[in-house]
């Protein structure tokens, strides 16, 4: 098999390990309730008990895929809440809680172009469950 084979085959084989259908919302509602919910509030509209001393507004997180044209933009939310884009009300990399959302296995999720995005498999689930939460 050559090397261009070997790289498909290998890549596959990980973009199929997980995808939105092997995620769990209700371990992700249970990350929400204890990570996310003080600033972002129990209905994710941005109105937690911490959300007013906060330098900048704690945006509506129910509203995301209709500021997307109506899909929920995956990639840029588990971007945010890893690290890889910086929050300026977080001071820099979310989230606060260390390497919380680093811990566990590793799994695939795809994008709604098809493009998969590693994560680990406790983010994937919080992103999961906050897809669950967008208006229609």
């Amino acid at each position: 098999m050559d090397i261009r084979a070997l790289l498909i085959v290998s890549l596959t084989a990980g973009a199929s390990a997980v995808s939105a259908q092997g995620t769990d919302p209700d371990a992700g509602r249970d990350i929400y309730m204890s990570y996310c919910v003080q600033c972002h509030g129990f209905e994710a509209k941005g109105a937690g008990p911490m959300a007013e001393i906060l330098a900048v507004e704690t945006p509506d997180l129910t509203g995301l895929a209709a500021q997307n044209e109506g899909v929920f933009p995956t990639a840029t939310v588990a971007m945010k809440i890893d690290g890889r884009t910086q929050i300026l009300a977080h001071g820099g990399d979310m989230p606060l809680f260390g390497a919380f959302f680093d811990a566990g296995r590793n799994v695939t999720m795809r994008m709604p172009s098809g493009q998969p995005i590693m994560m680990s498999q406790t983010l994937a689930d919080l992103v999961d469950y906050l897809e669950t939460l967008q208006a229609q």
